[in-house]
């Protein structure tokens, strides 16, 4: 039998052969091992000269088929990192990734008081990962969470239940706020807003895995964000925000768009760390 070293090794050349970037293909390979024997990657590190039995091969060997077929290894492992807490994720829900963590962070910083009673939505949730991550910053906010999804709303429910702070999010199934009573201070949004398209310009990982109703949104990719602003200059109380994602090349229309909204006013786009803008950040007036 291999080292878990050589198991992983030999499972890196066959995910680089596959298309899969030389760096992605060295991590994915990595974390699937240590995901399916529970170590951590100073132990695997430390310790991958051992032996790996064959039971740990077989099952690991069938995770590195699903990876050259370009599955998600979020999806193999179950699970992604998000805000540095552990989600579960399925192919119900869109893989939370390190760009949304921004929509985070600017709330903490329009709201830096802790302590603060804060009314906030979180709109088409999928893994409840921000409704959650703000939860567990502003232990005092009172959060509704929804989604169209029945499926991607039982993943979020098990996250918040993982986090202990079930009882402070409700999860609704809804098309954005279009059901949910209440106004609020704090609006939040990852919404789909690929063009339909642009659907040849994805990843095999994302246009063959991921939900294609967390993806697409039109012809043009705003179709969802145009309601969701709608909406927002409603359910906004005064001096309320919106902070919401947007895809590349849509920085244009999403000013015109805030322009042309009665209510509300965009006050900065935020670029993530790729230098690309990403985050709207409107208020209402």
């Amino acid at each position: 039998m291999p080292t878990l070293h050589e198991l992983v090794a030999n499972s890196r050349r066959r995910l680089y052969d596959a298309g899969i970037p030389q760096a992605e293909a060295d991590l994915d390979a990595r974390l699937i091992l240590e995901h399916l024997v529970h170590w951590d990657t100073a132990r695997f590190f430390a310790h991958g000269e051992q032996q790996a039995n064959a039971d740990v091969v077989q099952r690991y060997e069938a995770c590195i088929e699903r990876r050259v077929r370009r599955e998600p290894t979020a999806y193999i492992i179950g699970e992604r990192e998000f805000w540095g807490l552990p989600f579960e994720v399925t192919p119900a829900v869109l893989i939370p990734r390190p760009e949304t963590e921004l929509i985070v962070e600017i709330a903490l910083e329009r709201y830096p008081i802790k302590t603060a009673s804060l009314e906030i939505a979180d709109a088409c949730t999928g893994s409840g990962c921000l409704a959650i991550a703000l939860a567990l910053e502003r232990p005092a906010a009172r959060i509704v969470a929804t989604d169209t999804s029945r499926a991607a709303l039982e993943v979020a429910t098990r996250n918040a239940a993982r986090h202990q702070v079930l009882s402070r999010v409700r999860f609704e199934h809804a098309d954005l706020l279009a059901v949910v009573p209440g106004s609020f201070d704090l609006i939040v949004s990852n919404p789909p807003y690929v063009a339909a398209n642009d659907a040849s310009t994805l990843q095999p990982e994302v246009l063959g895995y991921e939900p294609r109703m967390a993806l697409f949104a039109g012809m043009d990719g705003l179709d969802v964000i145009r309601s969701l602003v709608s909406q927002a200059a409603e359910r906004l109380r005064a001096g309320g925000l919106l902070v919401f994602e947007f895809g590349y090349g849509q920085t244009t229309a999403i000013r015109k768009l805030l322009a042309d909204t009665s209510g509300l006013t965009l006050v900065d786009v935020r670029n993530d760390l790729q230098g690309v803008p990403r985050t709207g950040i409107a208020r209402r007036e």
